[in-house]
């Protein structure tokens, strides 16, 4: 059982041991503001591109795990395909008996031109033995409703082809989209980058639009930070900076801004300041230098928190402890 004596010891040696570390704080690791450059604290994102369905169907495979590396335009993902193929087989076969059709209709065709050339001859002939008094008007009127018979027939079969060479089209269209479709259920990376979630697996059967997995590009990698109006107000695009991350303070990484709100917004409950909060920020992405992703990509860690530092006046010097730059292999050979 404690003591009330026992208990004043203890609570006097807490507050000595948070003192303590209060003070190991403040003297080691707080910066204090630094002239002419403004800093945000943030984590380190990165774009992220779902790859996801177009349409229902059952995942046949999934070729790559969380964490590999893909390529823009591989192969990452295929579903099954077996109704869309037995699609393909009929519309295939619909082309050919429309094939059929129209050159049935074209055959036709020559019949009823044959049939009208020589009811345009008959006609003719009645014509001239009528003017000599040979045959009758009666006569000479069946040869004209003969003519005009067959004349219609030849009409009515060349529709016949246009018609059959239409459906020829809409069979051939069918047969492309059918295709189309299974070159969509071969699922392909817009990007490159590396798997951050995978989000299915073969044999399950998604909606259209279900994700299969999340892949983040590793060119396009940011850190998101709030600062007060009065240090976006003297910001401009492309402002450089350097971001020293918690996990390696020992480096600065070069980076430039790429984004600042057009608006402000009340800070976000899970912004991390040294100092007191304000209540009205603007938000400014700060992109890393693509050469240093490049270089360092299997280092690059999404989420990993770190601090900013954005150079408001040009023609301030960078601080030491933000001149420890990361090398490229070009400065390394030399």
């Amino acid at each position: 059982m404690f003591t009330s004596k026992n208990r004043k010891i203890l609570l006097t040696f807490l507050i000595i041991v948070i003192a303590v570390g209060f003070a190991v704080w403040w003297f080691n690791f707080r910066k204090e503001p630094i002239e002419g450059f403004a800093v945000g604290n943030g984590r380190l994102e990165a774009t992220e591109v779902d790859i996801a369905t177009k349409f229902h169907g059952r995942v046949k495979e999934i070729l790559f795990d969380e964490g590999d590396r893909v390529q823009s335009g591989q192969i990452v993902a295929r579903m099954s395909t077996t109704t869309m193929e037995a699609q393909l087989a009929e519309a295939q076969a619909s082309v050919v008996s429309a094939e059929k059709q129209r050159n049935n209709a074209m055959a036709i065709v020559e019949q009823r031109e044959s049939e009208c050339d020589l009811a345009r001859k008959n006609l003719s002939r009645a014509k001239k033995l009528f003017e000599k008094g040979i045959i009758s008007s009666q006569e000479l009127d069946k040869q004209n409703a003969t003519y005009d018979v067959s004349e219609s027939r030849c009409s009515a079969a060349e529709a016949n082809v246009a018609n059959a060479q239409a459906a020829i089209d809409a069979a051939i269209a069918h047969t492309e989209r059918i295709k189309s479709d299974i070159d969509d259920s071969i699922l392909k990376s817009p990007i490159s980058g590396r798997v951050q979630y995978r989000l299915a697996e073969p044999g399950e059967v998604l909606p259209a639009g279900g994700k299969i997995m999340t892949i983040i590009n590793l060119a396009d990698v940011y850190m998101t930070v709030f600062l007060s109006s009065k240090d976006a107000g003297r910001l401009a695009i492309g402002a450089p900076s350097r971001i020293v991350f918690d996990a390696a303070p020992e480096f600065a990484i070069p980076a430039e801004v790429y984004f600042i709100s057009s608006k402000a917004q009340f800070t976000p409950k899970e912004v991390e300041t040294l100092n007191e909060r304000q209540k009205l920020v603007f938000r400014v992405k700060v992109r890393i230098d693509p050469d240093i992703l490049k270089e360092y990509e299997s280092l690059v860690k999404i989420g990993v928190p770190g601090v900013a530092y954005i150079r408001l006046d040009p023609d301030t010097p960078w601080p030491e402890f933000l001149s420890n730059l990361p090398e490229l292999p070009d400065e390394r050979e030399e």
